[in-house]
Parts: structure tokens; C-alpha cells; sequence
């Protein structure tokens, strides 16, 4: 593999609205990078690899990541457009001579520069179409890798948009050979709707383009160029069929289609340097046109999602890029619904882990005992964290066992947590019970009280010990518990002490002990009320929980439902675009079949709404169901909490 440079050489930044908190924020995630890494390439045996350094990388990120990547014949200026949208004069190595310098796919995280809390991924792949490979099927799996992996793909060509660029551009035409959207797919089904929604938006951009931009004497557009390429031709003939296959593919794989045509760069001479060429060297009218490239890139390309409208983090795209090369390497087609339930599966593992080792980190404490209520504040703080990080990571958690799961962990961590608190508290009040009792102790065991008017002196020092007990340990929860223990313990002595008196009478014997009783009462009910008044702290601990975990779900899945809509959206308006087109070219019967797409899309649209909330109340019901085996008292309210969560977007 060739060797990528060791340093990159900065040049003056475009303007970007990259604020200091996006990069502090960014480097703390992990190591940053100062240049690409291998993110995809060949082991010994010419088999394709997830590189470990990449790997390392990708995991650290759990904000949503944009995936841009670009591929294209080989020596067609990819990775300078990668080095642009990165704000770098180098990294992705350009090559200067006929030999394709990129091999496999190389990755470049860098902070995105307008949209806060996400980071952008610059995939450089391999140039396609290299003689001295041979290798033709390879160019294929990279091809399909740029496709799944990224939200927006850049195809990057020379001179024009012609029929040879288009029969260049033929493993477009091999999608639906080497990418499975479902497992299972019936005979005849068209999956062009869900390619649609999860395949990535489309960006030709056309290098060295000397043309102009017009059509029958009127200026247009380089979208309305790219769209009058791919416009069909009606016949049946196979070469007609030839002409429009990868037409039709683009227009049925890929919803959002754009173009960008660049002038050449420099003069002939200066183009084997670029990568030392300043921006005064370089041809105003490129330097412009890769500036609108790149804020279109910025502004419109959207987080990497799948099925569902779930967003996928840097560890998430890690382990998807990991199946997907799995199941490339094992002779497999990749398929995307398989991936879905793998990447749930290792994905939601992490999120339980991670969210468990976030609560017990915050809740590590070397000052126990601690007051209930200071002891709760610190456990709902711990647990907002667990949950936000829980969320972060986890995927597809449909039934939310994931989430179950952790909830049941935090809550067992924290009743042990609790335990070890009253613990302590009833160590430190024993302590303080011995220090203060102990001369009452001594007393006893000497006889000192066994005398007449004995009595009247061991109640008054009981008295006082237990005053001085008190004011020691007022502030802890186990010392009336402590103590009533061991007055229980001394209350038989108490009593010899009041029948050996000879000082009392039977009548004032008979009022002490009566008095003896109720103040053993007044104790115990007090006890009780303490026990109530921490069961009561526990079970509002407990609700808390379920409705945090509760909340955050519900918002999570709102979150995923508006994106699932937009691309939803997104694929209706390319496909009754799409039908306009085939009408307006005679393809009736096409438009026809595509009608039908059409409506079981808007249907599911209008049904949308209404099968959401029903799908929420089920889960809210199931969550709280299976939350009240670990929770003891939490009863499910799923249609009310369900009903206020929707007022708040109403």
C-alpha cells in the first residue's frame, strides 16, 4: 500500500463557522487527527480489512456522524475535494504521476464546521478502474462500501457527463446484485423505495469541464445538466436498454441528486504539485466553485442513518463497516436489515456496559453515610448521566430490553449503595452509643445502682447518656433505630434495678413500668415512621427512574419518527419525480407501476401518526410492566404519558 504523507502542511482556512467549543469538544473524544488513516484494506490473502488504528478511532466518537465519501475513476483529482471539505492544503494524498496513489478507503474525522455536536468522516476510496489491479470485482466492493457506509457520495469524473462517462459509472447498474436491502425478498418485489431511503444523497462533480452551461441557446444549470444526462430513452432495443440502465439505476437508487462542474484547477504544469500550489495559484473560477462544493457539502449532507431514521455514531459506523467487510470476506452479500439486527445486538451490549460504568464511576463514594435525601441527589444525577450515555450509543433497541436491562442494573447498584449507606450510619451511631453508654455500662455491671433510690439515679443517667447519644448523632438516619436496639437490650436490667428498689412503692413500681411501655411504643412507632419515610424516598427514587428512562425513550423514538418521515418524504417527492419523467418520455407503463409505490408510500404516511402513538402506549406499557418486577410499586400509565409527550410537539 502506498504510504500516505507523514505530515500534513496547512494552508490558510476557508471560512468556516467552526466555533473553539466544537474543537475542544472534539478532542477530548479522542486522539485528533492530523491526518488520514486506512480505514478499509487488503490483508495478505487480497482480502479486504477493517484497520485496527481506524477502529480505535471511530470508537471514541459517539456524536452522529456526517459520512462523506468520494469515488471515481483513478486520477481524477477524488482526494483533493476530501483535503477541501478536511480545511487542509494535504492529507488525502493527491500522486502526481499516473499511479493511483489511494489503495482501499482512508478515513479523516475532523470536527464539522457548522453543524455543532456532530462530526464529519472523509472517506478517500480507492480510484476505480486501475489497469494494473486487475481486479475488477475489488473495485466493485469498494464502490458498494462508499455506498453503505456514507450519507453523502461524491462521484468524481473528467471532461463531460456523456454515455461513456455514464458506461464508466456501470457498478451503479451492480447494486442491486452485490446490496440486499431485506433478507427475505419476494419474487417481483421493487426495492428501489427502500434502496432509496438508505442509500446515500448523490454529488457528481465534474473536473476539468470546459463547456458551457447552456442548452437550445438558453443558460442552465449544472443540476439541470446532470438531470438532462440522465434522461431515458423510449424503446425496447437492447442497445436503448444498454443506454438507459445506468441512468435508470441513478435515478431509482438515489433520491437527492446534485452537480458541481469545476474548470481545470491551474495550468498543465502546475497540476502534478497541487498539493503545493497556494489558493493565488490556483483559477479563481475553481477556487469558487469549490467553495460552493464545500458549504453544500456542510449545509446539506445529513447524519449517517438506517432504516428507522436511527443515527448512527462512530462506533456504530465502525461495527457496521466491521459487518459489512464480514460479510464480504465470507463470500457473502451484504445486507442491510441482517446488519441492522447485528449492529442492535453489539451495539446495545456496549450502551448497557457503558451506561452502567458511567453511573458507577459518579457513584464510587468515600464519605459514606450520607443523608437519604443527598444520597438520592447523587444517585439521580449518576443515573441522568448512565441514561445519556446509554442513549448515545445504543441502536434499534425496539423492545427495549437494552434499556430494561439497565435500568434493572442501576436500580440493583443503587439498593446495594443504599444497603452499604445504612450500614455505615448504623456503624457510626453503634460507635457513638459505646463512647457515650460506656460509663453506664460500667455502673451496671458494678452494682452501683442496687441500692435503694437506685433506680431514680440509673434513669436519670439512662436519661442523660441517651440526651448526649442524641445530640451526637441527630443527623444520622440509623440512630434511633441503634438505639431503641439497645434499649430493647437493657430493658430487663432496667426493670430488676425498678423491682429491687425498696425505696419505691408497688403503686409508683406499677407506674414506671406502665411509663416504661409507652415510651417503648413511642419509639417503635417512630422507628416505623422513619422506615415509612425511607421507603417513601426509595419509591420516589424508583418512579424517577422509570419516568426518566420513560422520557428519554419517548424522545428518542419522536427523534427517530421525524427522520424516518423526512425520508419518507424525501423518497415520494424523487419518486413522483420520477413519474413526471416517465410519463413525459412515454414510459406509461413504467409510471404506471411506479404509481402503485407511490400511493402504499402515502399511505403508510397517513397511517404514520396513528400507529406511532398506539406502537408508543405499547412500549410505554411494556417498559413499565416489565420495570415493576425490579421496581416494586411503579404502576405503567402509558396512555398519559404517552398523551403528554405528544401535547409538547403538538
Amino acid at each position: 500500500m502506498t504510504e500516505m504523507p507523514s505530515r500534513c502542511h496547512q494552508r490558510k482556512a476557508p471560512k468556516r463557522r467552526r466555533t473553539p467549543h466544537d474543537e475542544a469538544t472534539f478532542k477530548k473524544m479522542f486522539k485528533a487527527m492530523d491526518e488520514p488513516v486506512c480505514l478499509i484494506s487488503s490483508d495478505s490473502e487480497g482480502r479486504l480489512c477493517v484497520v485496527k488504528e481506524a477502529k480505535e478511532i471511530l470508537d471514541g466518537i459517539t456524536q452522529p456522524v456526517i459520512v462523506v465519501s468520494v469515488v471515481g475513476l483513478y486520477r481524477t483529482g477524488k482526494s483533493y475535494l476530501m483535503n477541501r471539505l478536511a480545511g487542509k492544503q494535504t492529507g488525502f494524498a493527491l500522486g502526481s504521476t499516473i499511479e493511483s496513489k489511494t489503495k482501499g478507503i482512508w478515513m479523516w474525522c475532523v470536527p464539522h464546521p457548522i453543524k455543532s455536536g456532530h462530526t464529519l468522516v472523509l472517506l478517500d476510496t480507492e480510484g476505480l478502474g486501475d489497469v494494473d489491479k486487475g481486479d475488477e470485482k475489488h473495485d466493485t466492493w469498494i464502490f458498494c462500501l462508499a455506498v453503505l457506509l456514507s450519507s453523502t457520495l461524491v462521484y468524481n469524473s473528467l471532461g463531460v457527463i456523456d454515455n461513456n462517462a455514464l458506461e464508466k459509472l456501470h457498478y451503479v447498474t451492480e447494486l442491486t446484485e452485490n446490496i440486499r436491502v431485506k433478507a427475505q425478498r419476494g419474487a417481483g418485489d421493487d426495492d428501489s423505495a427502500e434502496f432509496m431511503r438508505v442509500f446515500p444523497s448523490f454529488i457528481w462533480s465534474v473536473r476539468d469541464f470546459t463547456l458551457k452551461l447552456e442548452k437550445e441557446g438558453r443558460a442552465i444549470t449544472a443540476d439541470e445538466y446532470l438531470e438532462r444526462a440522465l434522461e431515458l430513452k423510449a424503446g425496447s432495443s437492447s442497445s436503448l436498454e444498454k443506454f438507459n440502465l445506468p441512468r435508470r439505476c441513478l435515478r431509482h437508487f438515489f433520491a437527492e441528486r446534485r452537480c458541481f462542474v469545476f474548470p481545470r484547477p491551474a495550468e498543465d504544469d502546475d497540476l502534478a504539485r497541487m498539493e503545493e500550489l497556494s489558493e493565488t495559484d490556483l483559477r479563481p473560477r475553481f477556487l469558487q466553485r469549490a467553495e460552493e462544493f464545500c458549504n453544500y457539502v456542510f449545509s446539506s449532507a445529513k447524519p449517517k442513518t438506517l432504516t428507522g431514521g436511527q443515527m448512527l455514531t462512530g462506533s456504530a459506523l465502525c461495527i457496521l463497516a466491521e459487518l459489512y467487510v464480514e460479510a464480504i470476506r465470507s463470500g457473502r452479500i451484504p445486507c442491510l436489515e441482517n446488519a441492522v439486527v447485528s449492529l442492535a445486538q453489539i451495539q446495545n451490549e456496549r450502551a448497557v456496559k457503558q451506561g452502567l460504568q458511567v453511573y458507577q464511576s459518579q457513584v464510587e463514594l468515600d464519605c459514606l453515610p450520607l443523608d437519604p435525601s443527598e444520597l438520592s441527589d447523587i444517585h439521580r444525577k449518576a443515573e441522568t448521566a448512565a441514561i445519556d450515555a446509554f442513549i448515545s450509543i445504543s441502536f434499534n433497541d425496539t423492545e427495549q430490553k437494552a434499556q430494561l436491562k439497565l435500568m434493572e442494573e442501576i436500580q440493583t447498584v443503587y439498593q446495594e449503595l443504599c444497603g452499604q449507606n445504612r450500614e455505615e450510619c448504623s456503624n457510626v451511631c453503634k460507635l457513638e452509643l459505646t463512647q457515650v453508654f460506656t460509663p453506664l455500662e460500667e455502673a451496671m455491671n458494678d452494682g452501683s445502682f442496687m441500692h435503694p433510690g437506685g433506680y431514680t439515679e440509673y434513669r436519670d443517667k439512662l436519661q442523660s447518656c441517651t440526651n448526649e447519644y442524641r445530640a451526637r448523632t441527630h443527623k444520622q438516619m440509623m440512630s434511633e433505630e441503634v438505639l431503641s436496639e439497645y434499649l430493647k437490650e437493657k430493658d430487663q436490667f432496667g426493670k430488676n434495678i425498678l423491682l429491687a428498689d425498696k425505696h419505691l412503692t408497688k403503686t409508683e413500681q406499677k407506674k414506671e413500668v406502665e411509663r416504661l411501655r409507652k415510651d417503648a411504643l413511642k419509639l417503635e412507632n417512630e422507628s416505623l415512621m422513619r422506615k415509612k419515610k425511607l421507603q417513601e424516598q426509595a419509591f420516589q427514587d424508583q418512579q424517577r427512574t422509570y419516568e426518566q428512562n420513560i422520557n428519554q425513550l419517548l424522545e428518542r423514538m419522536e427523534k427517530e419518527r421525524k427522520t424516518a418521515r423526512e425520508d419518507n418524504e424525501r423518497v415520494l417527492t424523487a419518486k413522483l419525480r420520477e413519474q413526471s419523467a416517465l410519463l413525459e418520455k412515454g414510459f406509461k407503463e413504467k409510471a404506471d407501476m411506479m404509481n402503485q409505490q407511490i400511493l402504499r408510500l402515502r399511505g403508510e404516511m397517513n397511517n404514520e401518526d396513528q400507529s406511532k402513538r398506539s406502537v408508543l402506549s405499547k412500549v410505554v406499557s411494556s417498559v413499565g410492566t416489565a420495570a415493576s418486577l425490579f421496581l416494586p410499586g411503579i404502576i405503567p400509565k402509558a396512555a398519559g404519558l404517552v398523551t403528554s409527550f405528544f401535547s409538547r410537539f403538538l
